[in-house]
C-alpha cells in the first residue's frame, strides 16, 4: 500500500538527483569553454534513470553510446544510481583541442533546467496530493 504512494514520488526524486548532477556537468562544460584540452562531458540521462529506478526492460540491451562520437569512459554515482559518463565529440576542430560547443551546451543546460523544474513540480504536486488525502480533503 505504501509503495503505491511513494513510487511516483520516488521516481521523480531520482530524476531530480540525476538532473541536478547533469546540470552540474553542463555548467562545468560551460565554465571550461576556454580551457585548452578540456573535453566536454555528459551522461545518458534516460539510461541512468532506468538503471536508478530499476525499470530496465528484460532483454533490452543498454545503449553503448548516446551518439556515434561518444565514448564511454567512467561512471557517475548519485544515491542508488550509477550511469556512464560520456565524452562529447567535437562539432568543429580547433587548435586547442577543446570540445565544448557553447551552443550545444547552452541548449542542453536550458533544456535540463526546464525538465528539472518540471520534476520538482511533480514532486510538489505528489506530496500535496498525499497531504490532502491524509487530511481527508
Amino acid at each position: 500500500m505504501l509503495d503505491r504512494l511513494s513510487d511516483p514520488i520516488g521516481f521523480q526524486s531520482e530524476a531530480l538527483v540525476l538532473r541536478s548532477e547533469r546540470q552540474r556537468m553542463l555548467a562545468s562544460n560551460i565554465a571550461n569553454a576556454d580551457t585548452p584540452g578540456y573535453v566536454a562531458r555528459d551522461m545518458d540521462f534516460a539510461a541512468t534513470l532506468r538503471q536508478a529506478t530499476g525499470s530496465t526492460t528484460p532483454g533490452a540491451a543498454p545503449l553503448a553510446t548516446t551518439h556515434g562520437g561518444h565514448i564511454p569512459v567512467s561512471t557517475v554515482s548519485t544515491g542508488g544510481a550509477t550511469g556512464t559518463l560520456r565524452y562529447a565529440s567535437p562539432s568543429q576542430t580547433n587548435l586547442d583541442r577543446n570540445t565544448v560547443d557553447m551552443d550545444r551546451e547552452r541548449a542542453n543546460f536550458a533544456d535540463n533546467a526546464v525538465k528539472y523544474e518540471a520534476s520538482l513540480r511533480f514532486v510538489n504536486a505528489g506530496v500535496g496530493t498525499m497531504l490532502n488525502a491524509i487530511k481527508g480533503q
